[in-house]
């Protein structure tokens, strides 16, 4: 089964410190959790305690109160609304949760649906799943069917990282000003 930690600390490298950059959707953000998503997020309570005093804002990194909400965070926000303790491969749940941190649970789910239903030989390993970015028994089942018929998740995970790529295109064909992002982004893919 698939470990929290290791997924956390892999998207954790690609989710820096503090930032408030004008031109990045998300707003001011620490660690990847953005103020303007997350207002509630009791982290912001010891951000603020923090701002403006010496050392800011690389005292916040030192600060293990904030750590801990930050690990809860992610674990409550993404990794338990897709059950990734129940997944049995930890390269699929890796893929799944960086890509819920980045895109949003719903689109990260959709994408693995998608992926399943492209991998199932035209419906003759196993039907395929409504693609509606809800993480059920059924989705969890068929991750588990092609896991079992293919004894590797290689193809399921690329074909997840291709739908990441494209929606990244996507993205940026869209306002130009987030092609700054894209070198990142293809780290991410």
């Amino acid at each position: 089964m698939a470990t929290f930690n290791e997924a956390f600390e892999g998207t954790s490298a690609h989710e820096g410190g503090y930032v408030n950059d004008p031109v990045d959707r998300g707003g001011e953000t620490y660690r990847g959790i953005a103020r303007v998503h997350h207002p509630e997020w009791t982290g912001w309570q010891r951000v603020d305690a923090l701002r403006g005093k010496r050392g800011f804002p690389n005292s916040l990194d030192r600060d293990t109160g904030l750590q801990q909400a930050v690990a809860a965070f992610y674990k409550d926000a993404y990794w338990d609304r897709f059950q990734g303790d129940a997944l049995p491969d930890q390269s699929v749940a890796n893929e799944l949760y960086d890509t819920a941190v980045n895109m949003g649970v719903r689109r990260a789910v959709r994408f693995l649906q998608s992926a399943l239903n492209l991998l199932n030989r035209d419906q003759a390993d196993y039907a395929d799943l409504i693609v509606d970015g809800w993480f059920g028994d059924k989705t969890l089942a068929t991750v588990t069917t092609l896991l079992h018929e293919d004894r590797s998740s290689d193809a399921l995970v690329k074909l997840m990282n291709i739908q990441q790529g494209a929606r990244y295109v996507e993205i940026m064909a869209g306002d130009s000003r987030q092609e700054r992002f894209a070198r990142g982004w293809i780290k991410r893919v």
